[in-house]
């Protein structure tokens, strides 16, 4: 795979008009190949491998919160990045979810080539599934370097997206209690 995205790699420096020969471009599209694969690594992962049965009985029922989660991933219409932080709660039903997967979720969804409102909500729908939650709450906040880069280049705009399932959409207190917890 990475032999075939290299030679497309050469093909669009070559239109853009670059020398492949020059000392700074010998490798580039090889790298760059490999560099496209591990970002778009998310296609090659499922939430059970991932999950790897971190699930673990707890009588907690109460609210779970990882705020500021690292997340980078590539927008499907410019495939530019966009980077940002992912928060996630859930309010246990008998099951609580091992920390380190939870990010790994978030992971796993934001390496594939996608739209910021989708990944807020397959990473909500994925934590739901799993953990058979009584409600689940994600947000992302991310900078998107297709408008910052190009477009109309707003160096500093932050996108937010917001996904609630459950008692998260049904409960007010709930989903305050959320927001205060993540935003302060």
């Amino acid at each position: 795979m990475p032999e075939k995205v290299a030679k497309c790699y050469e093909q669009i420096l070559t239109e853009l008009g670059e020398d492949l020969s020059r000392d700074g471009l010998r490798n580039t599209p090889m790298r760059a190949a490999k560099a496209m694969k591990f970002m778009t690594q998310g296609y090659h992962q499922d939430l059970e491998t991932v999950v790897n049965g971190a699930i673990f009985e707890s009588d907690n029922d109460e609210m779970v919160v990882v705020k500021n989660i690292e997340l980078y991933s590539m927008c499907e219409h410019h495939m530019l990045p966009f980077i940002g932080k992912c928060h996630v709660a859930y309010l246990p039903q008998g099951k609580v979810i091992g920390l380190s997967k939870i990010a790994r979720i978030v992971d796993m969804y934001g390496r594939r080539l996608q739209i910021q409102e989708n990944l807020t909500k397959q990473i909500a729908d994925a934590v739901m599934s799993v953990t058979g939650a009584d409600g689940v709450g994600v947000i992302i906040e991310a900078k998107h370097m297709c408008m910052m880069m190009r477009g109309v280049e707003k160096q500093n705009s932050v996108m937010s997206t917001s996904v609630m399932l459950g008692a998260f959409r049904n409960s007010q207190l709930t989903r305050t209690e959320f927001l205060k917890l993540v935003i302060g």
